[in-house]
């Protein structure tokens, strides 16, 4: 149903558990590469979640967080898999909730998309980085590597129990760092995408084949992230609901597996899709909102709290999705990265909205 409780509907406050979120406008995840080889966060990450926090954001998501050093993407990605890592989060959880948004962060094991270079280096994220220039090996489903990257090894049963460990792991290190939500990064082709698809995941033993042998996996790290998580605190599920690729995942299997979620004791669905192989033809295609409508239908089969990304543009959009009921939120990456106050700019003279010492500009 419409919201009306204000006039702007994704004014609106949103409670996860115990945690009050102050409005339906969030920023994405969005790779910075910024942090070093000991995956600690650095001066860019605290100046580039920092003003968005103050521009008005409800919760600022920070970027794909590797829980272990082999399951980074690139060897300047953050990472969130021991005591000194969660204590150098603080000064980013201290300052994002300090002006008024939800600190949250997304968990991610790359899998067959990691140890690659960074995107403005060489061949970019198309270009393999081997382990004699301080790459990696690559686990995944099944030794089938993405486009040119490294042919990774299938992972066996004590490589899935590392990263269910890993996960739960990143999830303890986050509630130390001050995160007040986790997101599981299950989407966008990365290790646990790729064991839910069919295109990625060709195994014959229990992670294989049938839907549910192949949700197996993220649903494990799901339970652990949820049990090693605080109770009183939410935890997301970046979910695909299709791969835009014949013999993909549909949105029926992703609404099975939402359920399955539910069912583990997760509290939002970050909808999106696609990504899965290196394909022009398997990208969302260029329409907006273009993962709305997914995310209405997992909400239905699930029950869960849904909020859409990607090509969400204007706060106009946001409003209309959110006042219409066809999400409870809607996350927001690259206009946000054009535009840190993106959400107060329909707030022009809102006092209490815009950071006191910038009143002069009001």
């Amino acid at each position: 149903m419409p919201s009306t409780e204000f006039p702007a509907p994704e004014l609106n406050p949103l409670r996860l558990r115990d945690i009050t979120v102050p409005n339906r406008v969030w920023m994405s995840p969005m790779a910075q590469y910024a942090a070093g080889p000991d995956g600690l966060p650095t001066d860019w990450h605290l100046v580039h979640y920092g003003p968005r926090a103050v521009g008005g954001v409800g919760l600022v998501m920070v970027e794909s967080t590797a829980v272990g050093p082999r399951h980074r993407t690139t060897s300047a990605d953050l990472g969130i898999w021991t005591e000194e890592q969660a204590l150098a989060h603080r000064r980013l959880t201290s300052f994002v909730s300090g002006h008024g948004a939800v600190p949250a962060i997304q968990l991610l094991a790359a899998g067959r998309k990691g140890s690659h270079q960074v995107p403005w280096e060489g061949a970019g994220q198309n270009g393999p980085v081997g382990a004699a220039d301080g790459g990696w090996d690559l686990i995944a489903p099944s030794a089938i590597p993405f486009g040119d990257l490294a042919l990774p090894r299938e992972a066996d049963q004590a490589d899935l129990d590392e990263v269910v460990a890993a996960f739960a792991q990143a999830a303890r290190m986050s509630h130390l760092a001050g995160y007040q939500a986790v997101e599981i990064h299950a989407a966008h082709g990365y290790l646990l995408h790729q064991f839910l698809s069919p295109l990625a995941n060709h195994r014959t033993d229990e992670y294989g084949g049938s839907p549910q042998n192949r949700m197996r996996l993220p649903l494990r790290v799901a339970r652990a992230v949820r049990e090693a998580f605080p109770a009183d605190k939410p935890v997301f599920v970046r979910i695909t609901a299709t791969d835009w690729a014949e013999g993909g995942i549909t949105i029926e299997e992703a609404a099975g597996f939402a359920k399955e979620l539910a069912a583990a004791g997760i509290d939002l669905l970050d909808v999106t899709s696609g990504v899965l192989v290196r394909d022009l033809e398997a990208r969302p295609p260029a329409r907006e909102g273009v993962n709305v409508g997914f995310a209405t239908t997992l909400r239905q089969a699930s029950g869960l709290a849904v909020a859409p990304v990607g090509q969400i543009g204007d706060l106009a959009t946001a409003r209309r999705i959110v006042g219409d009921g066809e999400a409870d939120a809607v996350l927001m990456g690259r206009p946000l990265l054009r535009d840190p106050y993106l959400a107060l700019r329909d707030r022009p003279t809102d006092k209490e909205a815009w950071p006191a010492r910038y009143h002069r500009a009001l």
